[in-house]
């Protein structure tokens, strides 16, 4: 890091700005699960079959990973309070189109483009560690990363609950006026940064490959949690056609509420950074890895409706999100300490490879619980941590 930007950091963050950053990020993410449960209702409305009902999750999610390679690593070499803004009008555009189309296509059009623009909550995690000393560079980041993730826990139940009062479009026309006054809001209090990076953007798109090679603590970070983001993906995408089915007869309302316990997993973020600024990295790591193999096993001992099985899902849930945002912030910390001048790059990466995980597994999911049922389902959901847990044993005590 260079002795410029180790000045421009002395300075501690204020605890406003860092709250401001949780929610924003927290506001940006839920964009990208709105539309899950409201798959039917909008299927309904503009056409879609039932076999191209899956797109509006899956184009927003394909936006949402070009955006983390060809957006996120901006980051390096553009104004970070002008990109993040100029993303979020976009987004906000794109949110009132989705709101007001009457065809599939341009709604799936839309889709794709709600994904894109939302990567700016991806620029703002590494704006959040260059202006943190290093000090509290951990406890910083994992605070604005339980504001994210509570964000994507949250999107689901709000989304259902808005679109039964007030249909699935209030949901998108809400979005989009809350994201345009959240970018008129960063516009005005966030301190500006301009990255010392001069690559061109072809350069600095080329130099990805080139990172990802030749930084071991990315690829391996990556693999972690690309494991462990799997299984969350697989669990949260099976467990309500668990909960909707014949052995617990819940309905879309009780679904929603069973997500909300997947909340307090988020208060597992700010803890693991704290414990990365004390050099705690790689114990935590193992811990965050067991306690989502723990969180996964739980529901094997019980298969039927009995309230004990309900509770076993319930302390599951609560389990796997909290491994999941510890492992999440461990992470982030080991990669943004390898320099500020290519952390949004870095990011980038990060994210778009656990981000695949969390594809497959949504994927294997649904698969597999159409083939072999919650056992199964399950099984898959502990292999993935499982190979994630047998990769860090090779992890030497010295690395991050």
């Amino acid at each position: 890091m260079s002795s410029i930007e180790n000045q421009r950091i002395e300075k501690p963050i204020s605890a406003w700005i860092i709250l401001i950053l949780a929610a924003a990020c927290g506001v940006i993410a839920a964009n990208l699960y709105y539309a899950q449960p409201l798959v039917g209702p909008i299927s309904s409305a503009l056409g879609l079959s039932s076999g191209a009902a899956g797109l509006i999750v899956t184009l927003t999610q394909i936006g949402y990973g070009i955006g983390l390679l060809f957006i996120v690593p901006l980051g390096d070499i553009f104004e970070n309070r002008k990109l993040v803004v100029t993303s979020l009008l976009f987004t906000a555009i794109v949110l009132t189109i989705a709101a007001v189309v009457k065809t599939a296509s341009l709604f799936l059009t839309a889709s794709l483009f709600i994904g894109l623009g939302s990567v700016a909550a991806q620029v703002l995690v590494p704006y959040a560690a260059h202006l943190s000393p290093d000090a509290t560079r951990g406890r910083n980041v994992g605070n604005v990363m339980s504001g994210l993730l509570l964000g994507i826990m949250l999107a689901r139940p709000i989304s259902s609950i808005v679109a039964e009062f007030m249909g699935w479009r209030a949901v998108f026309v809400l979005s989009g006026v809350t994201i345009f006054i959240l970018a008129l809001v960063l516009a005005k209090v966030l301190p500006a940064r301009q990255p010392l990076t001069t690559l061109q953007y072809p350069r600095l798109l080329a130099s990805m490959f080139h990172l990802l090679r030749t930084t071991p603590i990315l690829r391996r970070r990556a693999i972690y949690h690309a494991c462990v983001f799997g299984t969350f993906s697989l669990f949260w995408t099976t467990v309500p056609l668990l909960l909707t089915s014949s052995t617990f007869h819940f309905s879309q309302k009780e679904v929603a509420l069973f997500a909300l316990v997947g909340v307090s997993g988020a208060a597992a973020a700010p803890m693991a950074g704290r414990l990365a600024d004390r050099g705690m990295i790689r114990p935590a790591t193992g811990f965050a890895l067991a306690l989502v193999i723990v969180s996964v096993c739980l529901p094997l001992m019980t298969q039927n409706g009995s309230t004990f099985a309900l509770v076993s899902l319930v302390v599951a849930a609560i389990l796997l999100d909290m491994g999941v945002s510890a492992n999440l912030v461990l992470g982030q910390r080991a990669i943004f300490s390898l320099g500020a001048e290519f952390r949004s790059r870095l990011n980038g990466l990060f994210m778009a490879i656990f981000f695949a995980g969390g594809a497959i597994g949504s994927a294997t999911g649904g698969w597999a619980y159409a083939m072999g049922g919650w056992k199964a389902t399950l099984l898959i959901g502990i292999a993935l941590p499982t190979i994630a847990m047998i990769y860090y044993a090779t992890e030497k005590k010295q690395s991050n």
